[in-house]
């Protein structure tokens, strides 16, 4: 029996050795890729060029949201139907002030307690369809021009979001809004009495004869 345990000695070292060795290494092997199974590699490449910087002095003070359905109709040849693509759109538009126009004749300090400001005119800064939003409903008679047709009735339709943002009074009610919240937020800033006012349009010149 202690001849067969010096022979297995040896032999239970070298297993201990091995089992201590592969705890150590263990963690470092786990790095790297198995050749069976290997892990996508992706690379992204940015090549980003900074082409403009512009200066934003826009307030925007109102966003009118809008939901149509148009159909845009068009005639492509004489003796066939009418291409029509029908579209579910979502729109937007802010109305807004633009505070670079303010000049410093227009701030005016009244005594201690008043300031009065001389507005620009309310401007209607963007207006855009939702393309998140949007979808195509139908399309008839397209005659494979699908994509074309439906990127016409989006334009059309983004046409028509200024129109109605500027018939449904988005302008008068900026100026509603620059009241309820840009004279508070003055007040606040200078403690005085503030009264907005518009500024005064340079009359235009009659042109020579």
């Amino acid at each position: 029996m202690p001849y067969l345990f010096r022979r297995l000695l040896p032999l239970l070292f070298l297993v201990a050795l091995g089992w201590f060795l592969w705890t150590k290494v263990r963690p470092a092997l786990t790095g790297f890729e198995n050749p069976l199974n290997p892990e996508p590699r992706i690379t992204v490449t940015h090549n980003t060029v900074l082409e403009k910087v512009e200066a934003l002095g826009r307030m925007e003070l109102v966003r009118y949201q809008f939901k149509d359905v148009v159909e845009y109709k068009k005639s492509t040849y004489r003796f066939l139907p009418d291409a029509k693509v029908a579209l579910i759109v979502a729109g937007n538009a802010v109305g807004c002030l633009d505070l670079r126009k303010v000049r410093a004749q227009d701030v005016v300090l009244e005594g201690d307690s008043v300031l009065r400001l001389a507005l620009p005119e309310p401007e209607l800064c963007t207006w855009q369809v939702d393309h998140s939003k949007s979808k195509v409903y139908s399309i008839e008679n397209g005659f494979f021009q699908d994509a074309e047709l439906v990127d016409a009735g989006y334009k059309y339709a983004e046409a028509n979001v200024r129109t109605a943002a500027l018939q449904s009074g988005i302008l008068a009610q900026t100026t509603q809004n620059a009241e309820l919240i840009l004279r508070p937020m003055l007040e606040t800033m200078t403690g005085r009495r503030v009264i907005l006012t518009h500024q005064m349009q340079n009359p235009q010149l009659p042109g020579k004869r």
